[in-house]
C-alpha cells in the first residue's frame, strides 16, 4: 500500500519527541476506538499490515469526503503520536438517527433479513425509542458485514477495519488525502473503459456467485483507483432467494451498469449480463 500521508502537512503527530503521557486528544480528535470494540466488530483475519491497532493511538478528522440520504462520509488519521509508522487513512461513514435519513426505501432491501436478536426485532417493529436507536445501527452492521462477506471472497471492496455503533471505518481508496474518482466521473477511451466493464462484471459475479446483488450500483459508488475498479456503499445487498425483490434489485444493478457504458459507446447488453450472473448464482 502507498504511503497516503505524503501531501498532508498539518499532521498533529510531526513532533517526534512528544510521548503517549504527554498527549491527549484535540480538537477534531479522540482516542483510537479499536480497543474498546468486541472481535466481531474488527475486520476479517489476517488484518493488512497498515490497520493500527494500537490503543495508543489517535483518531483526527481530517474532513468531510461525502454527504448522502442517510450517512455521511468523513477522512480520519488514525496514527500513534510517538510512532510514525503506526498511521493511517480511513473513511468513516456515520449513519444518521432515523429521524434524520432523507432515504425511505429501507424496506426493499431488508425483506429477508433476519434481526437475531428478538428483543431488538420486537423494538423495530414497535418503533420504540430503544428500537429507534436498533435501526439506527442496523445498517452499519449490515454494510460493515456485506464488506466483511465480500473482502474474504475477493470481491474489491475497500477493507472493513471496525464497526461501531453507527460508525464504519474503512480503508480510505485515494492517494494521498484526495478520494478517488467515481466512475461517472472517468473519461477515458474506450479499451480503458472496456477494461473497467470486465472488471464490473468481474465482481458481479462474485457477488452472484455467494447470492446476493448489490441493490444499488451505479457508476456512482463504483471507484476507479490505479486503473482498478472498486465497489462501495453496501448496506443494501440482498439475498437474491430470501429478498422477494431480489432478481429485480439485480437486473436493475445490470440496467444501471450497462446503461452508462452504452452511452460511452462501450458494447454492453443488460439482459445477457443479467443471465449471465442468474446462472452464475445457481452454480
Amino acid at each position: 500500500m502507498t504511503d497516503p500521508f505524503a501531501s498532508i502537512d498539518a499532521s498533529p503527530f510531526t513532533e517526534a519527541s512528544l510521548s503517549f503521557a504527554e498527549v491527549e486528544p484535540g480538537n477534531d480528535q479522540r482516542w483510537s476506538t479499536w480497543p474498546a470494540i468486541t472481535p466481531s466488530e474488527r475486520g476479517p483475519e489476517p488484518w493488512p499490515a497498515w490497520v493500527v491497532t494500537s490503543a495508543g493511538a489517535i483518531d483526527t478528522e481530517l474532513g468531510i469526503l461525502k454527504t448522502g440520504k442517510e450517512a455521511d462520509v468523513f477522512l480520519i488519521e488514525r496514527a500513534v503520536p510517538d510512532s510514525p509508522t503506526e498511521r493511517t487513512l480511513l473513511a468513516a461513514k456515520r449513519y444518521r438517527s432515523i429521524e434524520h435519513r432523507s432515504f425511505h426505501r429501507s424496506g426493499m432491501y431488508t425483506e429477508g433479513r433476519k434481526v437475531t436478536d428478538s428483543r431488538a426485532g420486537r423494538a423495530i417493529a414497535k418503533k420504540s425509542a430503544f428500537g429507534r436507536e436498533v435501526a439506527a445501527a442496523e445498517w452499519s452492521f449490515a454494510e460493515f458485514e456485506a464488506l466483511s462477506r465480500m473482502w474474504e471472497l475477493g470481491a474489491p471492496v475497500p477493507y472493513p477495519v471496525q464497526v461501531n455503533e453507527t460508525e464504519v471505518l474503512m480503508e480510505f481508496i485515494g492517494t494521498d488525502a484526495t478520494a478517488a474518482p467515481r466512475l461517472a466521473q472517468i473519461r477515458g477511451d474506450r479499451a480503458a473503459l472496456a477494461d473497467y466493464y470486465a472488471q464490473i462484471v468481474d465482481l458481479m459475479r462474485i457477488f452472484a456467485a455467494a447470492g446476493f446483488a448489490h441493490g444499488d450500483l451505479s457508476p456512482y459508488n463504483l471507484l476507479v483507483h490505479e486503473e482498478r475498479v472498486r465497489v462501495i456503499d453496501l448496506p443494501q445487498i440482498v439475498d437474491i432467494v430470501a429478498n422477494p425483490q431480489g432478481l429485480d434489485l439485480l437486473h436493475r444493478d445490470c440496467v444501471n451498469v450497462c446503461d452508462w457504458f452504452t452511452r460511452q459507446r462501450v458494447n454492453c447488453d443488460a439482459e445477457a449480463l443479467f443471465a449471465e450472473l442468474l446462472a452464475s448464482s445457481y452454480t
